[in-house]
């Protein structure tokens, strides 16, 4: 028999029982006689039956399926991200569907589509940018959608995060500690809150607190990437800058590659501070000062908040605040 063309009914024929009844075997359920259970089982393995999860899907309007839409699959920190969502899925018995966006907002909305198509039963969003049409489209899906890592402004999709304004303030608070009075605030682009709404307010919160004024010349936005770091270090040094925080690790380590390929000395002449605490951190020389977020427990959280949206659990809250702490290396004095 052909493997691609076995079916429940085929099952349910050669184990000489009712589709039902190889329905609640597959399935789990207990109304079945333990040596119907057994003659069914083995009329499985030897036929090499798969359940179609499309097709049960259809009859109980779940495929047990999770989208996950990934900004940059190859960033360390959505990768750390993922992990904690996949383990708490496969603890629920979730599926999951990764998709890489490319941090562009026309493949986020062909993804989402995508994903949507496969009739998935909720979606985890990783990206930091929630552009009207994506929101639009989150709002007409009816999916049960959390932000992973992210937030949303508007505090109208659920969320799981640091509190990044108290995170930043301190980290900064600490440069301005060793006598740095113009620091760099280097981040993704402030078209995204996450930077311009949160990030950037920690920073001029420890400056205010510091009696600082603040100097647009010391705000810097590119992209998440090591090159991008790189190529920004001679605009920082012009700027007069002698410490930068930084919004992303690959980026703080281009920054502090850019600083050192120049001759500075890192920490006695420029110091670095990022934010993720990713392992890049410590795979750098010298390792870099970082807020700490819980990377893991944030995504596995996200997935727990996921599967109570989908199972229509009652939710209080619709942000979820895990703490961060801020860990001293060698990129600071």
């Amino acid at each position: 028999m052909d493997k691609q063309t076995i079916t429940i009914y085929d099952v349910a024929r050669e184990a000489a029982v009712s589709m039902a009844t190889v329905s609640r075997v597959v399935n789990g359920n207990p109304n079945v006689k333990p040596a119907t259970r057994k003659k069914v089982l083995e009329v499985i393995d030897r036929l090499d039956y798969r359940p179609n999860a499309v097709a049960r899907g259809l009859a109980s309007k779940k495929t047990t399926t999770v989208g996950v839409i990934i900004p940059d699959v190859s960033n360390v920190y959505f990768s750390s991200l993922a992990r904690g969502i996949d383990d708490v899925a496969t603890m629920y018995k979730y599926n999951i569907i990764l998709a890489n966006s490319d941090n562009n907002s026309q493949k986020e909305i062909q993804v989402l589509n995508t994903l949507l198509a496969k009739q998935v039963d909720g979606i985890i969003y990783m990206g930091n940018k929630i552009s009207d049409e994506l929101r639009t489209q989150f709002d007409r899906s009816k999916t049960p959608i959390i932000l992973a890592g992210s937030v949303d402004s508007k505090n109208e999709i659920g969320s799981v995060h640091i509190d990044y304004v108290a995170a930043v303030e301190e980290a900064v608070s600490d440069l301005i500690t060793h006598n740095n009075k113009k620091i760099a605030f280097v981040s993704g682009p402030l078209d995204e809150a996450i930077n311009s709404e949160y990030r950037l307010k920690g920073y001029k919160n420890a400056l205010e607190k510091h009696n600082i004024r603040f100097d647009e010349e010391l705000v810097f936005e590119t992209d998440y990437s090591y090159r991008a770091g790189e190529i920004l270090w001679p605009a920082i040094v012009s700027a007069g800058a002698t410490a930068a925080f930084v919004g992303d690790d690959e980026l703080a380590a281009g920054v502090m590659n850019g600083a050192q390929d120049a001759g500075i000395d890192v920490p006695g002449e420029f110091e670095v501070v990022t934010s993720n605490n990713s392992k890049i951190t410590e795979i750098v020389r010298p390792k870099l000062s970082s807020i700490t977020q819980p990377l893991y427990d944030i995504g596995a959280v996200s997935m727990r908040f996921l599967t109570k949206l989908m199972n229509k659990e009652e939710v209080t809250e619709k942000v979820v605040e895990l703490p961060y702490g801020f860990i001293k290396r060698s990129s600071t004095r």
